[in-house]
C-alpha cells in the first residue's frame, strides 16, 4: 500500500469485506506500541448486527412482504 498526498490509504476490498467495514463506517486509528491499528469507532452491536445495519433499506423488489414469504415458503 502507498500512502497518499493526504495521508490516506486504500485498504483492500478483501479485508473490508472480511473485518467487516464498508463505505461510511467510522473508524478510530490506535497506535498500540508502535503498531496502527484501524477498528470500528462505535461497533454497535455484533458484526452481525453492523451488516444487517447496512443491509436495512437496500431492497430493491416491488413485492410484499406476504408475497415473498409465499416465493420462500412455497405455500
Amino acid at each position: 500500500m502507498r500512502l497518499n498526498s493526504k495521508g490516506q490509504v486504500t485498504i483492500p476490498a478483501d479485508l473490508r469485506h472480511r473485518h467487516g467495514f464498508s463505505e461510511g463506517d467510522e473508524v478510530d486509528v490506535i497506535d498500540d506500541d508502535g503498531t496502527l491499528r484501524i477498528v470500528h469507532s462505535s461497533p454497535g452491536g455484533s458484526r452481525g448486527e453492523r451488516v444487517v445495519g447496512r443491509m436495512r433499506g437496500t431492497a430493491t423488489t416491488t413485492r410484499s412482504t406476504d408475497e415473498l414469504m409465499t416465493l420462500l415458503r412455497g405455500e
